[in-house]
């Protein structure tokens, strides 16, 4: 599916980063640089840190040492507003129905999209007014990846994205991604999977606990 919009130009660059949980150091010194249109794939054994770099990236930890920069945006205190984070939870609202689930994210968080064009882009169109406590597991997920098309920002930070989806949605995944880099945004995944990203050329690699 080709891009339909043009995102605003991010740039994000990690420096010395480190974080301790009590007396365990998760990871030290971690440095990289990402460029609009790249996606950088997180690696690693469980407990390397992978989760926890993400939620610093996200500000949701604060790390030990080390900076996060996002150039680009004009005021810097405010580029968390150029973030979508998905965790490997959906948060989704079982007693809501799939449509206001999406189009109370829209409300708060802006942007734009319409909610029903990514409904139907994630393939649950046909479920606008079913109360989401229906969902599968990978409809759940297919509706917390809508969040990232009704509400586009340059940055992606994406924990476990395929978690609970099938083959088909792991294409759905793939082209998602795709579809955002042609588009100028950057994304930062940590997975244990191969992500099917179609031009391999935009994809780098960051290997934790090695």
């Amino acid at each position: 599916m080709p891009p339909t919009t043009h995102l605003p130009a991010r740039t994000l660059s990690v420096s010395g980063l480190a974080l301790r949980r009590g007396e365990r150091l998760l990871f030290d010194d971690v440095g990289f640089t990402v460029e609009p249109g790249e996606i950088l794939l997180l690696r690693g054994p469980n407990g390397a840190g992978k989760t926890s770099l993400i939620k610093c990236l996200a500000g949701f930890l604060r790390a030990d040492e080390g900076s996060v920069v996002v150039s680009g945006q004009g005021e810097e205190e405010r580029w968390q507003e150029d973030v979508h984070f998905l965790g490997h939870l959906s948060a989704v609202k079982a007693r809501l129905k799939v449509g206001e689930n999406l189009g109370i994210w829209a409300a708060v968080n802006g942007g734009g999209g319409s909610v029903e064009a990514a409904l139907e882009r994630v393939g649950l169109g046909a479920l606008f007014n079913l109360d989401a406590g229906y969902l599968s597991a990978g409809q759940t997920r297919r509706l917390a990846l809508a969040r990232l098309l009704v509400s586009p920002r340059p940055i992606w930070l994406l924990d476990e994205p395929t978690s609970a989806l099938d083959k088909a949605g792991d294409r759905l995944v793939g082209e998602l991604i795709d579809g955002h880099l042609a588009s100028g945004g950057l994304a930062v995944a940590a997975t244990h999977l191969e992500l099917q990203i179609a031009d391999t050329g935009r994809i780098r690699m960051l290997e934790l606990g090695a």
